[in-house]
């Protein structure tokens, strides 16, 4: 049966994106095949449609490092046809192909059944950027919050949206750091208690150690905002790092770690086990607005993902791009 795919090609080391009609026997090997009806645009598939740190080493190729669908066919006994299922990480899309295609085969270690309580719709308006934001929220509940707002850095993004209201929903106070000053109402709506600019944390930090101001961190800009942030957290406090859009460098000393005893904690969402994944879904179930998370969603077509791509890249791109495959 033929089916639509934004298929990647590759020709001297140059990337380029083009609907195409493909079949079955074209998918790769998996035990589980799954209608999809919904993907996300993430900035790590921003560079995966833009060839940039050969993420992709095999065209052509199907990007998409996350979807949402219905089973339509199993081989694996944790999985019958008509299931909804939800895939995140795994190195779909990057190293196997993903959900930009009405169809998937994949590995049934990577699904999980989505709670009843979600939507195809909504778990693509959560994804992987959402997935990762309930992560980090979930690992500064577990080494407890301090004194003051919880940091939420590069907050109108993806992972940054989602954060913001998740941990608003706990009943954290949130500061939502943005360059984007414009996007002050659209965080307030989604939970920020304050707005701090993007300048306040995008210099080097002058001291080992300022004001205690934060009372957690979910940081997904990396490099300089994330070394300033740790100079300002509260004693006790934790930073859970999720994210390099701001550079992979991290230039810090380890004095907010010996004389406040900071946390420095690493989120992955790629690799993350069945059981903790399982739960952090189970909790967004519970926690998410679904009024508001419909608010961080633009929905567009696979044809449109190719001009997408270095706008999330360069920052702009407000709150969760869902991609409705069937369009």
């Amino acid at each position: 049966m033929a089916f639509r795919a934004l298929m990647l090609h590759e020709q001297d080391r140059a990337v380029t994106a083009k609907l195409a009609d493909i079949d079955d026997g074209q998918l790769p090997d998996g035990d589980v095949t799954v209608a999809v009806e919904y993907s996300t645009l993430n900035y790590k598939d921003g560079m995966i449609l833009g060839g940039i740190g050969r993420l992709v080493r095999m065209y052509p190729h199907v990007g998409g490092i996350d979807f949402a669908g219905v089973v339509e066919s199993s081989d694996d006994s944790r999985f019958a046809a008509g299931d909804r299922v939800v895939l995140t990480g795994w190195r779909v899309g990057e190293a196997h192909w993903g959900g930009y295609a009405e169809r998937a085969r994949v590995s049934g270690d990577w699904l999980v059944r989505l709670p009843d309580g979600l939507t195809t719709f909504e778990a693509m308006t959560i994804g992987t950027a959402g997935f990762t934001s309930m992560l980090a929220a979930q690992a500064l509940e577990t080494h407890g919050v301090a004194s003051g707002p919880v940091l939420v850095t590069g907050a109108a993004g993806g992972v940054g949206s989602v954060a913001v209201h998740l941990l608003s929903a706990a009943g954290h106070a949130v500061a939502a750091s943005t360059g984007r000053p414009q996007t002050a109402d659209y965080l307030r709506n989604l939970g920020a208690s304050e707005i701090i600019d993007r300048s306040e944390l995008s210099e080097p930090p002058q001291r080992p150690l300022g004001s205690e101001r934060f009372g957690g961190c979910v940081d997904a800009v990396g490099g300089t905002t994330l070394a300033n942030a740790l100079t300002q957290m509260s004693y006790g406090s934790s930073v859970a790092a999720c994210g390099l859009a701001g550079g992979n460098g991290l230039d810090t000393t380890v004095i907010p770690f010996l004389l406040r005893g900071v946390n420095l904690l690493g989120i992955d969402s790629v690799m993350c086990p069945y059981e903790p994944r399982a739960a952090a879904w189970q909790r967004l179930d519970q926690l998410v607005d679904r009024d508001l998370l419909a608010s961080m969603a633009t929905t567009v077509g696979l044809g449109e993902l190719a001009d997408l791509g270095p706008k999330i890249l360069a920052g702009e791109v407000q709150g969760r791009t869902v991609v409705d495959v069937r369009a």
